[in-house]
């Protein structure tokens, strides 16, 4: 192995996650070199982006080395692969803190099932990744610490699963385990260039917080490609990794490009992202047609309260003061607890607005929408300014994922291309019930029409090194 990382003819660090394991499981590498290869790359990157809280240097080797030495190693879909964790799911031997600098909890003795099914699929944890504080916010920063978008470091990797999402984008892991409860996977993977998938209600084991944010929280992973996204996906969902298998008939596809927030829109080039997606859907000979799906204000204000009530349940359920909160989270907590003594989180909301969102997808097979308005945020301390401020530059920026959480439905965001200054496009592809591996199938097939760059380009392990000079 070379001095960066890689092997006679080609590069360890950038290889899909699905290559990267066959090799190890093959024997053409062992997952000490690859998970050492990435710790290398990590370095590299780590001080420019700011995405990992813990990094498991010896604990990960250890780790590689039980795989290595597995006699099931040739079984596993994610032998010898790197991944990151977010911190808010329990990783046996780390202290988990959900973001918040006040939870100073011992270290968890056991994984959180997600993390066991990672683990028992031969993946290895190399780091805890960096969240806003109980994961609330679409932007990723702490007392002391911004985490950076590797595509442009004055941005944000938006939030909350923004370390998880900058980490992949880096370079530093081919996959990383996120959650989204209003949009925290789908934003980051925008902002960042990847392909994520937020699964449906009760597909991936929860468990986040008190009560996965009333039941809008789900377990999910980022990737650079949708075949490593297919795999983490099965993985998480204690399925058997298999082929995605072609619909048999073109699909009928809705698009909209309508706000569900009054007074905000696309911008031009991610209206101009959508219609690219749409030439290469209707050229691989599937029909698109115009239709908004039916979001009321009472479905908007039903995902609302639950992402109120969630910062109050949360803190109670990791014994966290309010005092002890940063000053926007401590006003969200207390309109929180106010929403659910007004008994305004009500289960009948979300389940006539799944109803109604099902009934949408009766003639279609997917919808198709953008996934933000504009560039990402710009990397700031947040948690600085109020509570007013955080949810009126997020709202704007990210009107079109909250209510797909809201209904339970499942929801993939893809890259499409990228904006004149240089940062990600994306667009979002929403199903109903059960449309996990439909949505891969389609992201697939567009990835092979309208392929994506892997990495940003000054992070990208798989960009030629530079010449030394002479």
């Amino acid at each position: 192995m070379d001095a960066s990382g890689g092997l006679p003819g080609g590069r360890i660090v950038g290889l899909p996650a699905t290559e990267l394991a066959a090799r190890v499981r093959s024997g053409e590498l062992t997952a000490v070199e690859v998970v050492r290869a990435h710790l290398a790359h990590l370095d590299a990157v780590e001080p420019r982006i700011s995405a990992f809280r813990v990094v498991r240097r010896e604990a990960a080797l250890a780790e590689a080395y039980a795989v290595d030495t597995a006699l099931t190693r040739f079984a596993m879909p994610l032998a010898g692969v790197p991944v990151a964790v977010k911190d808010n799911v329990a990783v046996a031997g780390e202290v988990c803190t959900d973001g918040a600098p006040a939870r100073a909890g011992q270290p968890e003795t056991r994984d959180h099932e997600v993390v066991t099914r990672l683990r028992r699929a031969g993946a290895v944890v190399v780091g805890i990744t960096r969240m806003p504080e109980l994961g609330l916010y679409g932007a990723t920063d702490a007392p002391g610490t911004v985490c950076r978008n590797p595509w442009d470091t004055a941005r944000s990797p938006a939030g909350s699963s923004g370390g998880s999402a900058a980490a992949v984008a880096s370079g530093a892991v081919p996959l990383a385990h996120g959650n989204d409860g209003m949009g925290s996977l789908r934003l980051p993977a925008a902002a960042c260039g990847l392909v994520t998938l937020k699964p449906g209600a009760g597909v991936v084991p929860g468990g986040i917080g008190a009560d996965d944010w009333s039941g809008m929280t789900v377990n999910g992973a980022l990737a650079t490609t949708v075949a490593d996204l297919a795999v983490a996906h099965a993985v998480l969902a204690g399925e058997e990794p298999a082929p995605l298998e072609a619909p048999g008939r073109p699909l009928r596809i809705a698009v909209s490009t309508r706000s569900p927030v009054p007074g905000t829109r696309a911008d031009g080039p991610a209206r101009a992202a959508v219609d690219a997606v749409v030439a290469a859907l209707v050229a691989a000979g599937h029909t698109v047609v115009r239709r908004d799906p039916p979001i009321t204000p009472g479905a908007a204000g039903g995902a609302l309260a639950r992402w109120a009530a969630a910062a109050a349940d949360d803190a109670a359920h990791l014994g966290i003061p309010f005092a002890d909160l940063q000053p926007r989270s401590r006003t969200h907590a207390r309109l929180g607890r106010a929403v659910r003594a007004a008994g305004l989180v009500r289960p009948r909301t979300a389940a006539r607005f799944r109803e109604r969102m099902v009934g949408f997808f009766a003639d279609v097979d997917l919808l198709l929408t953008p996934v933000v308005t504009g560039p990402p945020l710009p990397a700031r301390p947040w948690h600085e300014r109020s509570f007013l401020a955080n949810v009126t530059a997020q709202g704007r920026w990210a009107p079109w994922t909250a209510a797909w959480n809201l209904a339970g439905l499942p929801a993939l965001v893809l890259p499409a291309g990228t904006r004149p200054t240089g940062q990600p496009l994306a667009v979002q592809l929403v199903g109903p019930p059960g449309a996990e591996r439909r949505l891969l199938w389609t992201a697939g097939e567009l990835e092979r029409r309208l392929p994506w760059r892997r990495y940003a380009p000054v992070f990208d392990p798989t960009a030629p090194p530079v010449p030394a000079p002479a």
